[in-house]
């Protein structure tokens, strides 16, 4: 499989890039691949939508990851 990474600009891995021909292979293999990728509960999509709201509504309540990461292992 030709797999091609995607990185941001720190270099992280954040996606890959599987060419159709390798796609295609995938879903004769398994056949509910693009269904189980579709296949997300209702209630999923509408936390999501809620916290993209809350987000949206009061961004300065929004942690940095690392930050929050840093201090967790400071209280460990």
């Amino acid at each position: 499989m030709n797999l091609q990474y995607i990185s941001d600009s720190n270099g992280v891995p954040t996606g890959v890039f599987i060419p159709m021909n390798d796609w295609n292979k995938l879903k004769e293999k398994y056949n509910d691949i693009e269904t189980e990728l579709n296949d997300i509960p209702e209630w999923h999509k509408a936390e999501l939508d809620k916290r993209l709201a809350d987000h949206r509504n009061n961004p300065d309540q929004v942690l940095d990851f690392d930050k929050a990461m840093d201090d967790i292992d400071k209280e460990l």
